[in-house]
């Protein structure tokens, strides 16, 4: 299969600061036959670090030199069939792309740097040509357990997927690099709001169960906390104006903010500024 690309690609030297998430999808290898991973499918997104919109895309299938390493369990995990990659280049075909798009630039992924880092290095390796460099790196799963925590339970991407509600994961190269993304999005949101508001949305990262406002409540209605997913989509109906009002009606500036209702009920009509003036001495008893 040939790759495909949204545009032209940028030289690593001018996309230095460039992030660049990408995923494999490779061989499972048998438990006794001391095989080792095969890169089946490559994909990544080229992205710009200030907007996060995606600058660019490549995605290829890839053939390994020895087809029977393509399982019918390697199958079942991805959807990579034998005679799906038969036809697809080989790596050594495909290595010049897949190095201008690494090479020199912030890679990404999720759990790339056990995984998906020495794949890319074995496979250069292979072939005896020197493998990519980037100039930093973003594990999300190392970043989401330090700073998210385990609050969606464990950190595989698809938990983390669905637990945002951004379907399942379709375990496909570029697919998977499109979810990490949206995944760190939402993750990203949800800490930024936390820090932001730490006293009504919590700053532990584990939710907010209890805590709703200074006051425990406004007009008798909990905010829904952080742990279900009607609760996240669904917030309170009430106004802010409203719910602000309420925890003071039972103290001296309550009963003032009642007069001031008052005031101005008196105060509608052509002589509104007038009326307002009129009756504002009440506001000073």
């Amino acid at each position: 299969m040939e790759g495909s690309s949204s545009s032209s690609m940028t030289t690593s030297a001018a996309a230095a600061a460039e992030i660049v998430f990408f995923d494999l999808e490779t061989t499972v290898p048998s438990r006794n036959g001391g095989q080792r991973f095969r890169v089946l499918e490559f994909g990544a997104i080229v992205v710009c670090p200030k907007k996060l919109v995606e600058l660019e895309s490549y995605c290829t299938l890839i053939r390994p030199a020895d087809l029977s390493l393509v399982s019918s369990t390697s199958a079942r995990v991805n959807g990579i069939t034998r005679e799906a990659v038969a036809t697809a280049p080989l790596f050594e075909d495909v290595a010049d792309r897949i190095f201008d798009i690494l090479n020199g630039r912030v890679w990404a992924g999720h759990n790339i740097h056990r995984f998906d880092c020495p794949r890319i290095r074995e496979a250069f390796a292979d072939i005896g040509r020197p493998a990519p460099v980037p100039i930093g790196m973003i594990d999300s799963l190392e970043v989401l357990t330090l700073k998210f925590g385990r609050r969606a339970g464990n950190m595989k991407m698809a938990t983390l997927a669905s637990y945002f509600g951004l379907g399942q994961q379709k375990h496909r190269s570029l697919a998977d690099v499109r979810m990490n993304l949206e995944v760190l999005k939402h993750c990203a949101t949800v800490l930024f709001l936390e820090s932001s508001l730490p006293d009504i949305f919590g700053s532990n990262g584990q939710g907010s169960s209890g805590i709703v406002t200074r006051s425990r409540t406004y007009n008798n209605t909990r905010f829904p906390t952080e742990g279900g997913e009607t609760s996240r989509k669904s917030p309170p109906n009430a106004s802010l104006g409203h719910q602000r009002s309420a925890p003071y009606t039972i103290t001296k500036f309550g009963k003032m903010t009642e007069r001031m209702k008052d005031v101005l009920c008196k105060a509608q009509g052509r002589q509104a500024i007038n009326n307002i003036l009129k009756h504002s001495h009440l506001l000073l008893r």
